[in-house]
Formats: structure tokens, C-alpha cells, sequence
């Protein structure tokens, strides 16, 4: 729940702090106090768009930070918001709670802030939106749309496993549609490709270079081109080693080896230890000495004697030249583009067998793409019959004991360009889309015997805000624990509709908190904590900017007598006030 709000420099506010409870809140207070900023703020906190008008005139930003504590969630609610802590690397403060912050420059960008960290806008959003659910007149008017009412019908019947099996099996069925689509579409195009790839494959094949081949034929040539060079040092450098062979195959002359040799015996003849040292380091050098002289014997061995070899080496890297000049820089670039054109190559099947089997594919994939749209379909069938019901039920006990409301699940009709259109087993021809092939449609009649029209023709301001209420009510057992914002949700109502309201957000305060920005008495009477917005203007100009007081039960009492007619010093006024507040005490419903 929301435990604490702190707002500085917005709007009419220059700097308040409200702390809330458990149960049902009511924030009130008289016209441009400045209720509607902590509504705003509210909003920033749930990522709604920063608007630099709303910043305090002489301040340079604007600040809204709120603490959420998270004892009293789901358990699957609360696994969600650590899942989001630990992606943005947020941390909960030292007593568990949670800060989310938003800043709003008058001249910059907004920033925002949680568990510490700078976030992005739409991480503060997905993590308030777990918290915090805001309705205002905005989203009366969102509930007109259609998509919002299969949201909250789709609330209600928990199509989550569903929908995530339609819309998995969805994609995979588009994008093989799409690729034979593609495949037929282009397939000269895709065979003139795969031809040449063919060629250039072949050509490669032909050649067969292996890995490196190319730096080696380098070495290679540049090595033959100085043969004679080389083998002369060779050889001088290992006569000097080992001694000069003569025609007899006997060593003669000078040799490094003989002169370490002896020198190494000269030491080891002698008593004394550290000359014996040196002998011994004698004899690693005499070991390095054979090694080299054998290694330049082999060398020696592996030059060639035939001209032809020198020759063989240059037609090859001539062979290899024509490759790097076609495919790549060099051979292995050359390789590398060899696997990926084979891998191309198998997605450029154009011959009718494959064809044929994307066909059957696809066939196979719309044909589970039917079932899981159908078991939606009756998955929402199922549960509008129950909601509609249970709205219908919320709105006799909130004045209106006459209304109906309904849900129509019906197909959603294809367009005439639709690239994803199914055709059920009635044979009707729907689109498939991200939500389904069902339109749901909410409709009311306010009165018995009235005619039930579309929920946008046919409910006024005040009876569209009790529906939305209603709703939410039978709504909230799926969030329970979470917080929910009301702004003047009771708007164009009075009178006993007006208690009733009262009475339902109480019943629903029993399961979340609940906060209310009203401006009717019979509503704030019910209310659990009362918190007062005062203006510059409010209490006699004592305020010289927009505060957040809690009340106490006197305060109450002339607030809400100022509510009821603005007689909040008369006696008469505060007598009609204290009979409301009691009544509403004593009224509240029991627990269902």
C-alpha cells in the first residue's frame, strides 16, 4: 500500500506530506486547493507523461515521492515487485518499505527514481501499476473504449494460461504465413538467389581452401623465392654448430658442439664445486647447441630441390586470390561467408516439395491457432454471463435497482486488407487479433423496461462513474492488498446515490486501501481517515500554499459542514454534519 506521499513545488503546492492508512481515505477541500495535485502526483508516480506547466511558479522542478510498504500483498503480487526491484537494481529501504521518486524540470527532462536508483518512466510505471490502480474521469472514458472493456472482463475471467497459449501459437502461425506468403511472392527472385549461391558454393568447393590457407602459401613463396640464400645459411649455420661433412660422411673441421664439449670436460676434471657449477650450465648449452643443429637439419631436409614446387605453390595462391576477391577479404572470411550462404541457401527452398510442406505447416499451425481462439472465446462467454451479473447486483445497491448491465462476447469482424483472418467451424470469417477474434461489448439500460444500448450511448456522467465503481468492487478480489485511487469518482451524483458510493467504497476499503478525492459529504462520512487539501486561500489565509492536514474528529465535523453548504462555523451546519458522520458509523455495511 501507499504509506506516505511527499510533494514538493507542484502546482498549487509548494510543499505538503500526506501519510495514509489501512481502509477508506478521503482527500478534500475547497475548489484550486490543490486536490487535483495529488492526484497528479499519484499519476507521475505511475509514469504518466511530466508536464512542465504543472511545476510551482517560481520553482525550477517539481518532486513526488512515495513510500510503499508491500506487508499486506499476495504473494504473487509481492513476487512480481521484487522480480522489478532486482531487474533495476533497486533496494527496499532500511524498514522493507519501497521510495519511488519523479522530478519534473520546468526546462529539462522528468527523471525517476526507485529503491535508490535512476529508472527509466516505464520501469517506475510497471512497478506502481502492481501498487496502484488510478481512476479518474479519463478513465471513465477509457472504460467507453472496447479494448478496455475486454480488459476488465479478461480481469475478471483470468484468461492469463489462455491467452498466453493463443497468442504463442498466434505469432508462430503469422510468421510461417508470412514466409510462405514471401516465398511465393518472390520466388524467381529466390531461385535466380539460390543459383547463385550455388555457383559461388561450387566454385568454392572446387578450390577447397582450408583455414589459414593463404597466410601459409605467403610464408611459402616468400621462402622459395630465397632458397638458395636460405639453404647456404642453413648450412653454414650447422657446420659451425656440428662440424663440416665431407664426402665420407666424416666431420671435419671446427665445431661449437667439440669446443663446448671439451670445455665442459676440462671443469668436470677439477675439485672444485664451483667450476663443477659451470660445467653443468656447459652442458645445458651443449643440449640447446644439438637441439638447434637438428632442427637446421630438419629445415634443410624440407626445402625443395625441384623448381616446380615454387611454381605449384603460385598457380594455388592464384587459385585462392580469385576466391578473396569474389566472397571475402581473406580465405577465412571466405569460409565464413561459405556457412552462412549454405544456411541462406536452406531457407531459399523454392521447389514445390517445400512448398508443399510450408503449406501443410501453416495449415496445421491456423488450425491450433482456431482452437485456442475458440477456448478463449468460451472461457469469456462463460465469465461475462457472471460479471454481468454481479455488476448488475453492485449497481441496485448503489441506487440504481432498476439498471441492467450487460456483456456481448461476439466475433471480431475482418477487415477487408486483414493479413490475419481464421475462419471458425460456423464458418464465419474473424480476425485473429493480439487479444483474440472476440469483441466485447458492455451495454446498459438505466431503467427497467428501458432498451439496452452500447455502455458510450447510453450512461450519463454520474451513472458511468457508478458503473466503473461497480466494476471495480467485483473486480477486486484479483488485487487484493493493493492501493486505489478514486478522483471524484462520484461526479454528477447526489443524494442516497451518493451514500451508497460512500458505503461501497467502505466494503471495498475492507480488502484495499482506498483513497478518495470527493466533494460530497455523504461519501467523506464514510471515510476511515479524512486528510483536508488547503489552499492559499483556505483557513482564513493562514495557508501560503497548498497543504495536506489530517483531520480530527472536530475538524471533521466543520469540514464536512462546509462540504454540505458551507456553513462550516454555524451550529446548524455542524449539527447536520455530526448526524452524517454518525449515520455513516453506523451504517456501514457488514461484512459480506
Amino acid at each position: 500500500m501507499l504509506a506516505e506521499i511527499r510533494i514538493e513545488s507542484l502546482g498549487a503546492i509548494r510543499a505538503a506530506t500526506a501519510e495514509f492508512d489501512d481502509g477508506l481515505t478521503v482527500l478534500t477541500g475547497e475548489t484550486g486547493a490543490g486536490k487535483t495535485m495529488v492526484v497528479t502526483g499519484l499519476h507521475l508516480l505511475g509514469g504518466a507523461r511530466a508536464d512542465p506547466t504543472k511545476v510551482r511558479s517560481g520553482a525550477n522542478r517539481a518532486v513526488v515521492e512515495g513510500r510503499f510498504v508491500t506487508a499486506e500483498l499476495t504473494a504473487t503480487v509481492t513476487t512480481q515487485v521484487d522480480e522489478m526491484l532486482e531487474s533495476s537494481g533497486a533496494e527496499r529501504d532500511d524498514d522493507g518499505s519501497i521510495i519511488a521518486a519523479r522530478s519534473v524540470s520546468r526546462e529539462g527532462p522528468s527523471r525517476a527514481y526507485l529503491g535508490g536508483r535512476s529508472v527509466p518512466a516505464k520501469s517506475l510505471s510497471g512497478f506502481t501499476n502492481e501498487l496502484l490502480t488510478l481512476h479518474g474521469q479519463n478513465d471513465q472514458l477509457r472504460l467507453m473504449r472496447t479494448d478496455q472493456q475486454r480488459a476488465a472482463l479478461d480481469r475478471y475471467a483470468d484468461v492469463t494460461r489462455n491467452l498466453r497459449r493463443y497468442r504463442s501459437l498466434r505469432d508462430e502461425w503469422l510468421d510461417a504465413k508470412r514466409d510462405l506468403e514471401d516465398r511465393y511472392r518472390r520466388a524467381r527472385e529466390l531461385t535466380q538467389e539460390a543459383d547463385r549461391l550455388h555457383f559461388a558454393l561450387n566454385e568454392i568447393d572446387l578450390v577447397a581452401p582450408q583455414p589459414g590457407e593463404d597466410d601459409a602459401l605467403v610464408n611459402d613463396i616468400r621462402r622459395m623465392s630465397e632458397l638458395d640464400s636460405l639453404r647456404e645459411a642453413v648450412q653454414t649455420a650447422r657446420a659451425t654448430l656440428s662440424g663440416a661433412v665431407d664426402d665420407s660422411g666424416s666431420v671435419d673441421g671446427f665445431s661449437a658442439e667439440n669446443a663446448v664439449g671439451q670445455a665442459r670436460s676440462a671443469l668436470e676434471n677439477t675439485d672444485d664445486a664451483a667450476l663443477k657449477v659451470l660445467a653443468e650450465q656447459l652442458g645445458g648449452a651443449l643440449t640447446v647447441l644439438a637441439d638447434v643443429s637438428g632442427e637446421l637439419g630438419q629445415f634443410l631436409s624440407e626445402l625443395p630441390s625441384d623448381a616446380s614446387t615454387l611454381e605449384t605453390k603460385l598457380a594455388r595462391q592464384a587459385e585462392l586470390r580469385t576466391l578473396t576477391r569474389k566472397y571475402a577479404a581473406d580465405i577465412d572470411g571466405v569460409l565464413a561467408w561459405a556457412r552462412e550462404s549454405r544456411e541462406r541457401l536452406a531457407q531459399l527452398d523454392v521447389s514445390e516439395e517445400a512448398l508443399t510442406e510450408l503449406e501443410r505447416r501453416v495449415d496445421a499451425l491456423q488450425s491450433k491457432v482456431v482452437d485456442a481462439a475458440q477456448d478463449l472465446t468460451k472461457v469469456r462467454v462463460k465469465a461475462a454471463k457472471g460479471l454481468a451479473k454481479a455488476v448488475t447486483a453492485e449497481l441496485s445497491g448503489l441506487a440504481m435497482a432498476g439498471a441492467e448491465f450487460t456483456i456481448a462476447v461476439s466475433p471480431l469482424e475482418s477487415r477487408a486488407d486483414d493479413g490475419a483472418t481464421l475462419m471458425l467451424p460456423s464458418g464465419t470469417v474473424v480476425h485473429a487479433g493480439r487479444d483474440g477474434v472476440d469483441a466485447v461489448d458492455f451495454g446498459f439500460a438505466a431503467h427497467s423496461g428501458s432498451d439496452i444500448l452500447p455502455l458510450n450511448k447510453s450512461a450519463s456522467g454520474g451513472e458511468l462513474s457508478r458503473v466503473m465503481l461497480a466494476l471495480e468492487v467485483v473486480l477486486a478480489a484479483s488485487t487484493e492488498g493493493t492501493t486505489m485511487v478514486f478522483d471524484e469518482v462520484d461526479a454528477g451524483v447526489g443524494g442516497r446515490a451518493a451514500v451508497q458510493i460512500g458505503r461501497r467504497l467502505a466494503r471495498l476499503a475492507r480488502t484495499h486501501q482506498v483513497i478518495v478525492v470527493t466533494h460530497l459529504p455523504q461519501v467523506a462520512a464514510y471515510a476511515d481517515v479524512h486528510l483536508v487539501v488547503e489552499g492559499p486561500a483556505s483557513g482564513g489565509g493562514r495557508a501560503k500554499s497548498s497543504g495536506v492536514h489530517r483531520l480530527d474528529d472536530e475538524s471533521r465535523v466543520a469540514e464536512l459542514a462546509r462540504m454540505l453548504a458551507g456553513l462550516g462555523e454555524s451550529d446548524s451546519g455542524r449539527a447536520h454534519a455530526r448526524e452524517l458522520l454518525e449515520a455513516a458509523r453506523g451504517d456501514r455495511e457488514p461484512a459480506p
